[in-house]
């Protein structure tokens, strides 16, 4: 995974955390993912990375 600085991704909550464990639930908040097919732009950093790794199953992900 390069990083480079002032990318962006734009994640998609596509599945919902509904009957997910308390964690997958708090990361996906954490994300500012609350509703089905809603999205976001955070940083393309490690903490992001890694938030995405934890949700996959979860999330669709788009480089901007």
């Amino acid at each position: 995974m390069t990083q480079q600085a002032g990318k962006q991704l734009k994640i998609t909550l596509v599945r919902s955390a509904c009957s997910a464990k308390p964690k997958i639930k708090a990361t996906v908040a954490a994300m500012g993912l609350g509703k089905l097919h809603h999205s976001v732009v955070l940083p393309d950093n490690d903490a992001v990375r890694g938030m995405i790794f934890a949700v996959r199953h979860l999330v669709e992900v788009q480089e901007m």
